[in-house]
């Protein structure tokens, strides 16, 4: 049963403790699994597929008739509701985009900066149960909205070598240019390195378990990436208002995804407390994942009780959770005292699962507290920025002595001259 603690009586490191560094077999594991794939390319990926897929392929990439039977077999409704989420997806992302700026307000002079596209990106999708079509959605629109020249999708197959036609049509809606039958520490190793078949990438981002998330940090330096994700989290900051009933299936949404998902209430209330204790045990019964869920809500779910709401957004600060469900009367007066956190829903009608498929807001988020300095993914992740400067030689010569004297400061001897050279005879402009 998910244990309730009281808030004043916890330690900051006892709140939630969440390390996602790799144990050493693993990071051994993944050492061998890039190794292998760095050298022998296409036929490492094949037996690892065969390997941990239990399926032999011939060809890795996904066929246009793979993809035109995914979605001839769909319905059609549900196409209709990836095609609503995609819009969704597309609308919020579209105002990420940074226009370049220049400044023009000194004679002789101009700088500014420019954003431009990471030319190829690779998107790891998990397959637990099956390839997620949301997390294809989440990642392939921004970098198609940021201008991403080649957009990679990498997923492993099922038994059959196959990849589910929810997923395939997500990645044809959502602009995917190749989707290859590979996942695990190997895909990741695929795009980083570049193989026969999978083009090497800039940057690889997507979730994956602890193999992928060990992959990306060795390969960080060869490729860029987006973050490190640990296991899925969500924090309800609820009052004693509350349904005990929705506040229980939405620590569940969350305690289904893996046996190492935090599912955490928050609240003033002791009676509410007590109230989705009971609840979950209730719900825990109905779920399919049960035997997760369980796991999951035993080994790391809590309920932490404070003495006030203002009190209770301090400790969700102090986790700063993946997902927090901001469940009280007026969510909009807790808003700006929310300093940590990735997601943030506002209101009882808001659950989590909203951002996870439907409402357009990216559910690639920052875990395992790093929600303290990082983001969401969003459109930024898939541009760099460059700056630009001009100075015409009337500009340069009248600061050229102030900034060879910094030089030298720094006992930079040519750094000096070659600015001061400039102002020999005149100078060109």
């Amino acid at each position: 049963m998910i244990p309730i603690l009281q808030f004043d009586r916890l330690a900051p490191e006892d709140i939630l403790n969440r390390d996602i560094q790799a144990e050493e077999d693993v990071s051994a594991a993944v050492d061998v699994v890039l190794a292998e794939v760095k050298a022998k390319g296409d036929a490492a990926l094949k037996a690892y597929t065969k390997q941990f897929n239990g399926v032999e392929l011939e060809d890795l990439q996904v066929s246009e008739a793979e993809l035109d039977g995914a979605w001839k077999g769909l319905d059609p409704e549900f196409i209709r509701t990836l095609e609503l989420a995609a819009e969704n997806i597309r609308r919020f992302h579209e105002h990420q985009v940074h226009k370049d700026f220049v400044l023009t307000d000194r004679p002789g002079i101009l700088m500014g900066q420019r954003y431009t596209p990471i030319e190829k990106v690779g998107i790891c999708v998990p397959s637990a149960p099956a390839a997620f079509p949301s997390t294809i959605l989440m990642n392939v629109i921004p970098a198609k909205i940021a201008g991403v020249r080649e957009i990679v999708v990498v997923t492993p197959p099922d038994k059959n070598g196959a990849i589910s036609p929810e997923a395939l049509a997500a990645a044809k809606i959502a602009g995917a240019d190749k989707i290859f039958k590979i996942g695990g520490a190997q895909a990741v190793a695929a795009l980083a390195y570049g193989t026969e078949s999978v083009p090497r990438v800039d940057k690889v981002v997507g979730p994956g378990g602890i193999f992928v998330a060990t992959a990306k940090r060795k390969v960080f330096g060869q490729v860029a990436i987006d973050m490190i994700a640990g296991p899925s989290e969500i924090l309800v900051l609820a009052d004693g208002k509350s349904d005990a009933a929705w506040v229980a299936a939405d620590l569940l949404s969350q305690a289904e995804h893996d046996v190492l998902a935090s599912p955490v209430l928050v609240t003033d209330s002791q009676e509410l407390a007590r109230a989705v204790q009971v609840e979950v045990e209730r719900q825990l019964e109905l779920l399919p994942r049960r035997e997760v869920a369980r796991r999951a809500v035993d080994d790391n779910g809590k309920i932490i009780v404070t003495d006030d709401l203002e009190k209770a957004v301090e400790a969700a600060n102090l986790i700063a959770p993946e997902h927090l469900e901001l469940c009280v009367d007026d969510p909009f007066a807790l808003l700006p005292r929310v300093k940590n956190a990735g997601s943030i829903f506002l209101g009882r009608s808001a659950p989590e699962a909203l951002g996870d498929y439907f409402a357009g807001p990216n559910h690639t988020l920052p875990t395992s507290g790093t929600a303290r300095f990082s983001s969401p993914l969003s459109v930024d992740d898939f541009v760099k920025k460059s700056s630009f400067l001009y100075y015409d030689q009337a500009a340069l010569s009248p600061v050229a002595e102030r900034i060879a004297e910094f030089a030298r400061r720094e006992g930079l001897e040519a750094h000096a001259r070659s600015v001061l050279i400039r102002n020999e005879k005149g100078g060109n402009a």
